[in-house]
């Protein structure tokens, strides 16, 4: 018996994930989840922290999409690192490859990015701003995993691991927020932040690998990836690898010596742990 019969199967891929209905059912299951998320912040926030509370309306929006992209970024980095260390159809084949699991992150990622391109250009109305290069970001996930859904025979392998490029976001999270709690000069808050240039490093690394995989497998991609997908997936690695993965790892990387709000105008941090014009910690007194 030869080493391919020795292997165990591998399960089929489910019919239903072809059907419209169940993905938009998904798909709208990730937005109401991550819209969910928002709003426990902003409730839970308001609730425990003068810090929050003491921030001005722009900042509180950020501070809740903080939060809900730290958890999404919990989930894609789950899914990432499966398709990078687990034998599957999406290693086994890197152009077709798609498994059931692969499916949900497809469609609920997908309504992740809704709900951020929702969020983005509600509060650029509201706040009358745009911020060009975040929505230049988001135009290009949504537009990337909204692709993937649409012409469904492309594989999930690249797609996987694109979500793991989100491995940065808890940690940026955490950082922004104990900034604005007055806690940058602090050795939690310094490890922090070495950890999350740490991830940008590894961020940059892996869109080498990208690269490495998309040249390996050109002739597949190119037979079985719709133009239109490859052209928004070439196009937004290359601004990945040549602008936004270096800017952001030089930005961070000199926040951790200056530690700036630079998310609002490189406003100064509050100090010893005091929100901007309070004396008061940031948690609010009998909170666990």
């Amino acid at each position: 018996m030869d080493s391919d019969q020795q292997s165990s199967p591998l399960p089929q891929l489910s019919a239903e994930y072809f059907s419209w209905n169940y993905r938009l059912q998904l798909i709208g299951l990730g937005f109401a989840f991550y819209a969910g998320i928002f709003l426990l912040s902003h409730l839970v926030s308001s609730a425990l922290f003068c810090t929050y509370n003491s921030l001005i309306a722009k900042e509180k929006v950020f501070w809740n999409l903080a939060a809900t992209r730290a958890v999404f970024g919990i989930q894609s980095t789950v899914a990432g690192l499966r398709a990078l260390t687990q034998d599957s159809l999406l290693t086994r084949d890197r152009v077709k490859g798609q498994e059931d699991w692969s499916w949900f992150n497809m469609l609920t990622a997908t309504g992740f990015f809704v709900f951020e391109n929702v969020a983005l250009h509600s509060s650029s109305v509201v706040f009358r701003s745009f911020d060009l290069p975040l929505a230049t970001h988001h135009f290009f996930a949504l537009s990337g995993y909204a692709g993937g859904v649409v012409w469904d025979s492309m594989g999930h392998y690249l797609p996987m691991v694109t979500l793991l490029l989100e491995m940065s976001t808890p940690f940026t999270c955490i950082s922004w927020m104990l900034l604005k709690a007055g806690w940058a000069r602090t050795l939690f808050w310094k490890a922090n932040q070495w950890v999350m240039i740490h991830s940008f490093h590894c961020r940059m690394v892996l869109t080498y690998y990208m690269w490495w995989v998309t040249v390996t497998h050109w002739e597949g991609i190119n037979t079985h990836v719709a133009l239109p997908v490859r052209l928004l997936f070439f196009s937004g690695l290359a601004l990945l690898t040549l602008i936004i993965n270096p800017l952001w790892t030089h930005k961070k990387t000199m926040q951790l010596l200056n530690p700036v709000d630079w998310n609002f105008g490189n406003k100064p941090v509050p100090q010893n742990g005091a929100s901007e014009g309070q004396s008061e910690v940031s948690v609010k007194p009998h909170a666990s």
